[in-house]
């Protein structure tokens, strides 16, 4: 019997408009978006649908996108449709501790909040990312570690396909390192700070205090984490998880490997965008992968 994976993108999928079709049609979707805007303290609704520049900056783009994916998973839930296990990239974590029922809507929509917060204010500038495409992971372990000043791997998101976050010129030096070193490209992403990586330590530190007064749930759908690309069942790990999560690595590929070794055969992506979608083609071909970004996808995915 197979295994129906919850899956949740992270920053970069936003758009403005995003939801919108849920929040009109679907009144399980509106209560989301306004228990969001009540716990965060802002218009979620309103900076999700309104034309705005701040859907794109870190503080704001974490609270919309999970007000997002968490009402399109109210509209599954509300139709019995529940997963085997969940994983999110990033932020997107907080759709998987949502959906596995690890921690409270409201919670999870507070602290998304704080940590958008702690990230932005972290490195407002200074830091730099870029996609390495098409070299081999330990090539580029290999030379982030041999370049001098801070850079090191923010996200391992497909075969091809990773990320290398830290100081502007310690990411630089090691982007042309990389391209000696034959990647096919190197591609800068805009982005407003060094995600991932040990410059954001003293957010991780933060979201931590944050965390220590929120509820988890002691029994809870297993969900993958980002550090470990292993399975939390555990209530007691979820914290520290979280918090090593703002300044670590994000393990993505090994977590949808994981997962199709353990049985997981179909994959529902949550959420604005095809992005985790994309990454699957790359990572495993042969499973099956749903996205569910508007109401025609829903409807496909709901009567299929």
């Amino acid at each position: 019997m197979g295994k129906l994976v919850f899956m949740f993108p992270g920053q970069g999928s936003q758009y403005v408009g995003m939801g919108k079709e849920f929040y009109d049609s679907i009144p399980v979707c509106r209560e989301v978006y306004d228990l969001a805007g009540d716990a965060a303290g802002l218009n979620v609704a309103k900076l999700c649908f309104e034309e705005n520049e701040e859907i794109h900056i870190t503080e704001y783009t974490q609270i919309a996108m999970l007000a997002t994916e968490a009402a399109i998973f109210a509209a599954l839930k509300e139709k019995g449709i529940q997963p085997d296990v969940t994983a999110g990239l990033s932020l997107g974590e907080y759709g998987a501790l949502i959906a596995s029922g690890v921690m409270s809507m409201r919670d999870a929509f507070a602290v998304i909040r704080k940590r958008g917060i702690y990230m932005q204010n972290a490195v407002p500038t200074g830091g730099a990312m870029s996609a390495v495409l098409g070299l081999e992971a330990a090539a580029i372990e290999q030379i982030c570690e041999e370049t001098d000043g801070m850079v090191s791997i923010a996200n391992y998101n497909c075969p091809g396909q990773i990320v290398i976050t830290g100081e502007q010129a310690a990411v630089d030096a090691a982007g042309t390192a990389l391209k000696e070193a034959g990647a096919k490209r190197i591609v800068p992403l805009k982005v407003s700070g060094p995600f991932h990586s040990k410059m954001l330590s003293h957010a991780g530190e933060q979201l931590g205090e944050a965390l220590q007064d929120v509820a988890i749930a002691e029994t809870f759908i297993p969900y993958v984490a980002n550090v470990t690309a292993d399975y939390v069942t555990d209530a007691s790990d979820v914290k520290p998880l979280l918090e090593r999560q703002v300044a670590s690595s994000v393990r993505w590929q090994q977590t949808i490997e994981r997962l199709i070794a353990d049985g997981a055969d179909t994959f529902v992506e949550i959420g604005p965008g095809k992005t985790l979608s994309g990454f699957m083609r790359k990572i495993d071909r042969s499973v099956t992968v749903y996205n569910i970004d508007k109401m025609e996808d829903f409807e496909k995915y709901v009567n299929r």
